[in-house]
């Protein structure tokens, strides 16, 4: 029988064809934390904050996280997240992922995800961790 490559994390076919494309948003509450769940593994997402209940200024409006910030993990404190602060910020992301993380340090903030996914099933994904992640090991000094 030949051997028939199928979907997967390490298929570099599953990350070669154009991905469907998935749109998402929300607002974050001041104070709190959002999960963005993924239906399929990502191929690349772009991250854009599109405003916040006050006016937007140099302060950091959303922060976008792999991990939780809470669970024992060094996120804030080790900077192990990207900061949004102005309208439109906006950044792309070609990493593989089933979920990431948006907190809101200050006010309420909008913000939208469109993902390129691929049709590799979420339940294939390891759990991303580590230095640069959610390790107090990577802190800089």
């Amino acid at each position: 029988m030949a051997n028939i490559p199928t979907v997967g994390l390490r298929n570099v076919g599953s990350y070669q064809i154009s991905g469907h494309p998935y749109i998402t948003g929300a607002v974050v509450a001041a104070g709190t934390e959002t999960k963005v769940s993924f239906p399929y593994i990502t191929k690349k997402f772009t991250f854009i904050l599109s405003g916040s209940s006050a006016d937007l200024d140099d302060n950091e409006s959303l922060r976008l996280h792999f991990v939780s910030t809470g669970s024992g993990t060094d996120v804030i404190a080790g900077k192990h997240y990207i900061p949004f602060d102005t309208h439109e910020d906006t950044l792309d992301f070609d990493v593989k992922c089933k979920e990431v993380w948006v907190s809101a340090p200050g006010d309420a903030s909008a913000f939208f995800i469109y993902a390129s996914l691929t049709n590799i099933p979420t339940g294939s994904m390891y759990a991303i961790t580590g230095s640069g992640i959610s390790d107090p090991s990577s802190t800089a000094a």
